[in-house]
């Protein structure tokens, strides 16, 4: 009996009527990509990426929320561009650098580096490409030395390989040389 009540109910309410409200408020934005403003890579020259970027399906669980590059202890942690350091000391027992990039926005971007030993202090301006500490010999979370390389917006994880443009991110295409001395079938 319940149950046919609750169906005639339902059946017999009015529609809902759309406002013009509803019918012309844009849906949020989407957040803004990710420039690629990025002038040097943290350490080395192309260093190879040991683990990638793995984003987590929900704020707390599981993925990989930056990417871990190969680089000896001691390697000089260099700026990937310009901004100002928001943090610089020991979390966890890790060092870590993390810089606020200068206009990208409100809030800005934010790229951490760890475990590092700083050369740098919170609120120094930083050029790209300045060295802004070194790799630690442990505190990493790889099999080997290596450096962690993190990018967020607010509470919002990226891709720190989105900030390199593809001239530092991609080698040249491969080319194909003539071979000599060979006989056309």
């Amino acid at each position: 009996m319940l149950l046919l009540l609750l169906t005639a109910t339902a059946l017999l309410a009015p529609v809902p009527r759309l406002t013009t409200t509803a019918l012309t408020t844009p849906a949020a934005a989407p957040d803004p990509p990710v420039p690629a403003i990025g002038r040097a890579w943290p350490v080395g020259s192309r260093p190879p990426v040991l683990r990638g970027w793995e984003p987590p399906t929900t704020p707390y669980g599981p993925g990989h929320r930056g990417v871990d590059l190969t680089a000896p202890a001691g390697a000089p942690v260099r700026a990937v561009t310009a901004g100002r350091v928001s943090f610089a000391g020991v979390v966890a027992g890790k060092g870590v650098v993390s810089v606020e990039l200068t206009g990208t926005g409100d809030p800005p971007l934010r790229v951490t580096y760890e475990p590092v030993r700083a050369t740098v202090k919170e609120g120094d301006e930083v050029a790209a490409g300045q060295t802004v500490g070194t790799v630690e010999p442990t505190g990493s979370h790889c099999t080997t030395t290596c450096l962690h390389w993190g990018l967020r917006r607010a509470d919002t994880y990226l891709d720190p390989l989105s900030l390199l443009p593809p001239w530092l991110l991609h080698r040249g295409p491969s080319r194909l040389l003539p071979v000599l001395g060979v006989p056309l079938p």
